[in-house]
Formats: structure tokens, sequence, C-alpha cells
């Protein structure tokens, strides 16, 4: 837990009335630990200038631009926190704007990259790597976040109206339509999962028995996918779980699903999120004319 009571206070407000994640959490926790260092934890007497001084210290340690932001997000909301608790009586972050970030086009797999994916998964006899295909088709299935994912509970399948509850980001639950194989694929998944556990307690669709957590972990899912991106011959930098999500919003735009129901599955807040998908079909379209146009 952070040292600061100001912060720790902060952090429990988060999960209690905006239901923050925990990686949410640990990132603003860290975030105001390095304000801290740089600036001293004296709130009442930081002006808008320290913090000011404090981002340019950041631009210079060459960060990420979505770390920056995300830095810049937390020590707003922070010191909104201590006014409205009447620490300070004034906010030097008032006048302060978050950077636009950068939008970048997201990795995404073809139809049959993602099939290849699964199948080489598939037809690996590991244990390790069978409960990976079925996370991968899954995944693909209904365009989850990782961390969904590993943490769904057992009973989040609806098999008579073919569809999965999700609980997402801010413990917002949404209903995802699964396509009839992946489906059966987790329903024999099931099965097997019933026979390998018989006797033993565990509410997670993928349980282990070694995670704190009761489930598979992110780090264990993401390794398994790189291991099959090396067999397969991909580039393992490139594949990530987020691929397959990314994957699934691309493919559904490119066959014309409306852009607001890719936002409800995907769980997007904002439609502006969801649009990013529009431009890497719009980018495949280009390029196929300069491909395929007879002046090309």
């Amino acid at each position: 837990m952070p040292d600061n009571i100001f912060i720790k206070d902060f952090l429990d407000t988060l999960v209690a009335e905006e239901g923050a994640s925990v990686n949410t959490v640990v990132s603003y926790e860290n975030d105001l630990k390095q304000m801290i260092d740089f600036l001293g934890d004296n709130f009442v007497n930081i002006s808008q200038s320290d913090i000011q001084n404090f981002i340019h210290h950041l631009y210079k340690g060459n960060y990420e631009r979505s770390s920056i932001c995300r830095k810049i997000s937390a020590i707003k909301m922070f010191f909104k926190f201590l006014l409205n608790e009447k620490e300070i009586i004034k906010n030097p972050t008032d006048d302060i704007d978050i950077p636009k970030k950068n939008k970048t086009l997201p990795n995404f797999l073809s139809r049959e990259d993602v099939k290849l994916l699964i199948e080489t998964a598939e037809n690996n006899n590991k244990f390790c790597f069978q409960r990976t295909a079925v996370m991968l088709k899954l995944m693909y299935a209904c365009g989850l976040r990782v961390s969904e994912l590993v943490s769904l509970p057992l009973n989040c399948i609806n098999e008579s109206k073919q569809h999965l509850l999700v609980k997402g980001k801010g413990s917002k639950e949404r209903i995802i339509p699964i396509a009839k194989e992946a489906l059966d694929c987790i329903l024999e998944w099931m099965e097997l999962r019933s026979f390998l556990y018989k006797g033993k307690v565990n509410p997670f669709l993928f349980p282990s028995e070694t995670a704190i957590s009761g489930h598979v972990t992110r780090d264990t899912f993401f390794k398994n996918i790189k291991k099959l991106a090396i067999e397969v011959g991909f580039d393992s930098e490139k594949i990530s779980p987020h691929t397959l999500r990314h994957s699934f919003a691309t493919h559904l735009l490119d066959k014309d699903v409306d852009l607001r129901s890719v936002q409800s599955m995907l769980g997007h807040e904002s439609i502006s999120t969801t649009e990013i998908y529009t431009h890497v079909v719009n980018t495949k379209m280009i390029n196929e004319v300069f491909a395929k146009h007879p002046l090309a």
C-alpha cells in the first residue's frame, strides 16, 4: 500500500466510487509516487509551475505519450480529490491539459493467421496449449480483453441464449453473442475441466492451482501465445493477446457489422475508441486500390 495517507485515501476512493481495476490503481499509485519523488509531498505548496516542471521532466525521460497522458490524468484527479477534501485551497492542475494521444493503428491478424494460430495450439499435445487454444478461440470469438478472459467465472456462459456475460472495466457487465463453433469448444472444455478438477472447488472457467488469483494469469497466457507465434513462424514481437481483440473488431467491421454493435461487444465507453478500427479497414481498402487499380 502507498506510504502517503492522502494517496491511499485517493486510491481507496477510486476503487469504492468508480470501480477502478487493480491495474489502474497500481499504475496511479506509481505515477503519484513518481511525482512525490520529484516534487515532495507538501501538496499545499505545489504550484502549477511545479507540475509543469514535472511534466517537462517526463518528456525529457522519453516516456511514451500514452504513459505521460496517464500520469497527468492521475495527477489531475488526485489534486481534484485533495481540493474536494479541503486539503488544498487551489488546484494547481486546473489549467494543465492532457495532451492528445498519438493514434496508432493496432496490429491485427488475417482470418487465416488466426485460424493457423488456434490450430497450432490444438495440435499441440501439451495441456497448457490445449487450454490456450480454447482461450484463443473464445477471445477471438468475443473480442475480450485479456484480463476479462483469464478471470471469466464458470457460470459466464448461457448455452440456451448462446451468449457470454462479461464483467469489464469498472465492473460494468456486458453481454456478447458467441458463435456456435466457439460455444461448442467451450462446452467441451467445461467437460474436460470437470473431469480434471473433480472434487475441487474453483469458481473460474480457466482455473490454476498455482496462481494466487486462482485462475490462469495474463502473463502465462501471454507467454504461451508467444511460444505459439514462434512455432508458426510469426513475428512474436507483434503478437499479443490484444492482437486477437484487434482482429475481432477489424474482421467484424470488414464484414460491415454496425460500429455501435462492435463498440458494445468490445465494452468501449466512447465510440471514438472503436473508430480507430475503421481506419484499419479503410487503410486496407486503400492498399487494395493501389495494388489492383488499372492505373497502378
